[in-house]
């Protein structure tokens, strides 16, 4: 027997629908890549968003096609989304910190048809838009008084081009299964691999994120994502806060210290959610400057471990929450969130905070595990660890173009990576990874590219790389060289050659030389031997 109810289909658009209806004029205040503070509306970018969705249809963009962002966190990166996703179109976020030569992969692999870019970022579409032959439209996210001169072809200005639709349009008819959108993870060895959202996985996750015991956010609050659009959907919060129509703030590309209190302060903001990185150069400045945080109320820590002393800073010297998280682009991206269960909330002081260092337990919607190597369950007893596999509507059945097919079982489980351990009450705490690649920054780094690099130096036998820790940035890569009999090849020499192959960031600190590197019976490199071995290595300041 069938329930007698109606079929809802969840689809993007309805969101951006209901904060248009709900919420008309709750504000939507970004720092504008020009500069200024400028301020919209949910009414407004609904309407925007609608001839952004009437010009893609009348130029020929249809049901599927995958139209790239490369963007910082403003109002017109959001409309743009909700204008392709009405479209029926497939927004594909792409992360400016990689090299210029990935992107352009990425872009290959999804056959992206457009592009919508900021200012920042058009220098690096001049270098890739040859190379990506599906590529038909460029739109520069900016007015004509901005409009830089550029050598690219098909290339429109964004407000120029929006003035030429009306908005007297019908959103295109979609099923709640369809593809919306797409982000590439590098989180695993070799090619990034594509994640492919759809509008269902998307309102359910977004519904996921507002829950009181995961980022518990309502109308009422002002909130400010300063984790990217191009990081697994801003952690949702660019379909949650509208979901939900409360105030949202844009950071545009400042992260610093200063410019982020300028915003967490002027449009008092109550939440907040970003990697550790950023929250350690706000609380430098809080420091220097002496200044408080009187309107925030909580902040979401995520995409690397949170140090202790970050949380402990937040809560008992400003009185802020700290909510430590945990996911994966291939989870929209929440895992986790460790906010307080009945069975923790009498801890206080540094009880409080040992619980605090997990990662949490999961939130409605996503189903968690630990297996050992031959995929047994293990305990949820806060000791044993293993493999962490979760499932749910908005985690990944599959990479787009069937890569990593290893990772996802039979029974819809999808293999992490990760090494954690459960306790009795749901708590997971990620111990390890199974895989070797470095986590810096909230950005992974793949130790495999950068040690085939590094042995085509002519003065290289064997090149391996690790993860060491690092205070601001969680970890950075170790770069550990056998030199060729007869060479002595200088570090500068190794990370010179390195330079310009990769993306800046992914440049190793620091070079060790050693006369062998340790290796498995079957000719691998032990890496646990390695980071034993460099277990007290320090970095240069």
């Amino acid at each position: 027997m069938h329930g007698l109810m109606q079929e809802w289909p969840l689809v993007c658009h309805k969101i951006i629908d209901f904060a248009a209806l709900q919420h008309p004029g709750r504000e939507v205040v970004s720092r504008s890549v020009e500069g200024p503070i400028v301020r919209t509306t949910y009414s407004d970018v609904r309407d925007r968003s609608l001839k952004i969705a009437q010009l893609l249809a009348r130029e020929g963009f249809r049901k599927g096609d995958r139209i790239a962002t490369l963007a910082w966190n403003t109002a017109l990166h959001l409309e743009a989304w909700y204008g392709i996703m009405g479209a029926g179109g497939v927004y594909h976020t792409l992360n400016p910190r990689l090299f210029p030569d990935q992107i352009a992969w990425i872009m290959n692999h999804a056959e992206d048809r457009a592009i919508f870019v900021d200012l920042s970022f058009v220098p690096i579409v001049e270098k890739i838009a040859s190379q990506v032959p599906t590529l038909k439209k460029i739109i520069v996210m900016t007015d004509a008084a901005h409009m830089p001169e550029t050598v690219l072809e098909n290339v429109v200005c964004y407000e120029d081009w929006l003035s030429g639709a009306d908005g007297d349009f019908a959103w295109v008819d979609v099923g709640e299964n369809d593809a919306c959108g797409m982000c590439y993870t590098s989180g695993t060895t070799g090619d990034p691999k594509g994640v492919l959202y759809s509008h269902r996985s998307n309102v359910l996750h977004a519904m996921m994120a507002a829950l009181p015991d995961a980022m518990g956010v309502g109308a009422r609050d002002v909130i400010l994502p300063v984790v990217p659009m191009f990081h697994a959907n801003a952690w949702g919060l660019g379909q949650t806060a509208p979901m939900i129509g409360a105030k949202l703030v844009m950071p545009g590309g400042r992260m610093d210290g200063e410019s982020i209190y300028e915003l967490l302060d002027a449009e008092k903001v109550t939440f907040t959610a970003a990697v550790p990185t950023v929250w350690l150069m706000l609380l430098q400045y809080l420091e220097q400057t002496g200044n408080k945080l009187p309107h925030l109320t909580k902040v979401v820590i995520g995409g690397a471990a949170c140090p202790r002393a970050i949380t402990e800073k937040f809560e008992k010297v400003y009185d802020v929450e700290v909510v430590h998280a945990w996911g994966m682009t291939e989870m929209s991206p929440l895992g986790s969130l460790c906010t307080m269960k009945p069975e923790y909330a009498d801890r206080t002081g540094d009880r409080l905070m040992d619980i605090k260092q997990k990662q949490g337990p999961a939130p409605f919607g996503v189903e968690m595990k630990i297996t050992d190597d031959a995929g047994n369950d293990l305990p949820w007893d806060g000791k044993t660890f293993g493999r962490l596999k979760v499932r749910g509507p908005a985690v990944a059945s599959s990479y787009y173009g069937g890569a990593g097919a290893e990772q996802f079982d039979d029974e819809g489980w999808f293999d992490t990576g990760d090494v954690a351990h459960i306790d009795e009450f749901g708590y997971m705490q990620i111990t390890d990874r199974s895989k070797d690649v470095i986590k810096s920054g909230g950005e992974w780094i793949s130790t495999i590219d950068l040690e085939n690099l590094a042995v085509g130096h002519p003065d290289v036998a064997e090149a391996a790389v690790i993860g060491v820790a690092h205070p601001k940035w969680d970890e950075r890569p170790l770069l550990v060289i056998v030199k060729k009999d007869g060479k002595s090849p200088a570090k500068n020499d190794i990370l010179s050659f390195m330079e310009g192959k990769i993306a800046k960031w992914w440049l190793p600190d620091d070079v060790a030389f050693v006369d062998e590197i340790p290796h498995t019976a079957t000719g691998k490199i032990k890496k646990t031997a390695l980071r034993k071995q460099f277990a007290d290595y320090k970095l240069p300041a």
